[in-house]
């Protein structure tokens, strides 16, 4: 619930501290005194829209900070919370704080962590719900009016929403199946006529290297053919170096005995014929490896040539060619062997689709129950709120297959008729201020609060009625609050209820049912203008719910009948 609201340099407000409590609060005063002024200043830091026009003027910026503090957590909350990454410790409480400069600009905390105002108007939902003349939210948004029903029925959605869930991952599949089964099947004689080529082909992973260092083996053969062949002249024939060196050799191996140098240079011209004939061997290694047939290298690069156009061609290296063929063999199996798995997948939705029929229709007819239900217990509220010639109904309409989802097959609104004979239609579309803020109560009440907000403001609900009428507005108003009002008014540590409402109001009736009274009021010092709110206690409440039954002069007898509204309140 909302237990404090800080204020500073609103409009005409300089500095408020305000703290509720639980159970239903009044806030009275004279018309002009500054109540909508407090509605705005909660409205920014719930995230509307940031007008440097609320910043009181000669002050170059304003804040406002709410406190919430909850029992526990709502899950709706907890989750937007995680989702912003935002941690809140249990019974920690929950601060928002909007700042607004005079020029406009504006600036959002949560927990004094910075945040996106998109992020205050995600939590303003679940925190605080407003009722008022212009109301376009809570029961008015026919959107959420499937989710109070369900809450109202007692109707379990949470295996709906997993049935809808698995059809829908079933579904998934079978179309991602069949599409993939359908764009092979077009693709089917390309494929065909790709593998063939390919395979005719046969492509070696690390072929490519290997044909290209053979081709450069080859194209350098050719290029020292000629230093070759004059090498292999000098060293071969009868006049050739090394048959030299060995004729050399013979002759000085018949005289090496003779002389001790001529046996050391027999062994030098031995180790030179040796190393001669190593290069000898070596020259002719070389010129067969290097030997060239133009027939080959032709081969070679006309291999090199249809290999790489074909890597082009799927747009791979030539060494992924033998993949693109296993990828390409595999889709021509996806193609053969689809029917049988399309038959399994259809098999497999159908029967998901049979199960979120089944609950949802289950799902329908609970609504219908709770509807008739609901449509009873709003007509109840309806004759003591002055509207005993209006009817409510909740209507649960089945949609087309194509609007279906977790939460169902049905679209969900409440709609009203004011006047006999006249076309049921939606609540704001025909409802006056007043009528559409007691309508919102009655449903409320019938609702016993279900899917409810932590704190609920009602704007000058009792506008345009009094006596019998406003009474029973007071009594519903403690009653949704979740008390029997007429608490002390002594402040915060007063009665309480189990809810939190805070109701505007002009009138005495009303005023007595709350638990707790605040007073606003507009004063004057020279050309400055103030507005203060003040919580009363039973003296002060007395004398201010006098006021509102006698106008300006406060009477004995309004003092009176002040005590008897408190008394039977």
């Amino acid at each position: 619930m909302l237990t404090r609201l800080s204020i500073r340099n609103i409009v005409l407000i300089e500095s408020l501290d305000l703290d509720f409590s639980g159970g239903l609060g009044v806030l009275t005063g004279e018309t002009g005194a500054g109540k909508s002024i407090l509605l705005d200043a909660l409205g920014l830091v719930l995230g509307n829209r940031a007008d440097s026009g609320l910043v009181r003027a000669g002050a170059d910026k304003a804040s406002v900070t709410a406190t919430f503090e909850f029992s526990q957590l709502p899950e709706a909350l907890g989750a937007v919370l995680d989702e912003a990454d935002i941690e809140i410790e249990p019974g920690e409480p929950l601060m928002l704080r909007r700042q607004l400069k005079a020029d406009g600009g504006s600036k959002a905390f949560v927990n004094d962590q910075p945040a996106g105002v998109a992020l205050l108007r995600e939590m303003a939902g679940t925190l605080v719900e407003i009722h008022g003349q212009h109301d376009d939210r809570g029961l008015v948004n026919a959107r959420g009016h499937r989710l109070l029903l369900d809450r109202f029925g007692e109707i379990d959605t949470q295996g709906l929403a997993a049935a809808w869930s698995q059809w829908q991952t079933a579904r998934d599949a079978l179309d991602a199946a069949r599409t993939q089964i359908s764009d092979a099947s077009a693709e089917q004689d390309l494929l065909l006529a790709h593998l063939a080529e390919l395979s005719a082909l046969e492509p070696g992973e690390g072929e490519e290297e290997e044909l290209a260092l053979a081709r450069a083996t080859m194209q350098k053969g050719e290029r020292l053919s000629d230093d070759l062949k004059e090498l292999r002249r000098l060293w071969t024939g009868s006049d050739s170096a090394l048959a030299s060196l060995r004729s050399a050799a013979r002759r000085l191996d018949r005289i090496a005995a003779e002389h001790e140098l001529l046996g050391d240079a027999l062994a030098a011209l031995d180790r030179a014929v040796i190393e001669a004939s190593e290069a000898e061997d070596k020259l002719d290694r070389a010129a067969d490896a290097l030997s060239h047939d133009p027939m080959e290298l032709d081969r070679i690069e006309m291999r090199l040539f249809d290999l790489r156009a074909a890597a082009r061609k799927h747009n791979c290296t030539v060494d992924q060619l033998p993949a693109k063929m296993i990828e390409m063999r595999g889709a021509l199996d996806a193609i053969d062997s689809g029917t049988q798995q399309l038959a399994a997948l259809e098999k497999a939705a159908d029967e998901a689709a049979d199960i979120y029929r089944a609950k949802a229709e289950k799902a329908h007819a609970k609504r219908r129950a709770a509807a008739e239900r609901l449509d009873k217990a709003v007509a109840n509220e309806l004759a003591p709120l002055k509207l005993d010639a209006a009817r409510f109904r909740t209507d649960v309409a089945q949609l087309p297959e194509e609007r279906w989802g977790a939460g169902g097959m049905d679209a969900v609104e409440f709609v009203i008729a004011t006047n006999p004979g006249a076309d049921f239609a939606p609540l704001a579309k025909i409802a006056s201020g007043g009528e559409l803020s007691r309508f919102i109560l009655a449903v409320k009440v019938a609702l016993a609060e279900q899917g409810g907000a932590a704190a609920i403001i009602f704007d000058e609900i009792d506008r345009g009625v009094g006596g019998a009428v406003a009474s029973a507005i007071g009594e519903r108003l403690a009653r949704l609050a979740g008390g029997n009002g007429g608490g002390t008014g002594d402040g915060p540590g007063g009665a309480r209820g189990e809810g939190q409402l805070l109701a505007v109001t002009h009138s005495p009736q009303v005023a007595a049912r709350g638990h707790t009274h605040y007073m606003i009021a507009k004063s004057s010092e020279g050309t400055v203008t103030r507005t203060s709110v003040t919580l009363m206690d039973a003296s002060a409440r007395k004398e201010e719910i006098a006021r509102m039954l006698s106008g300006a002069e406060v009477t004995d007898e309004a003092r009176a009948q002040a005590d008897r509204l408190l008394e039977g309140a």
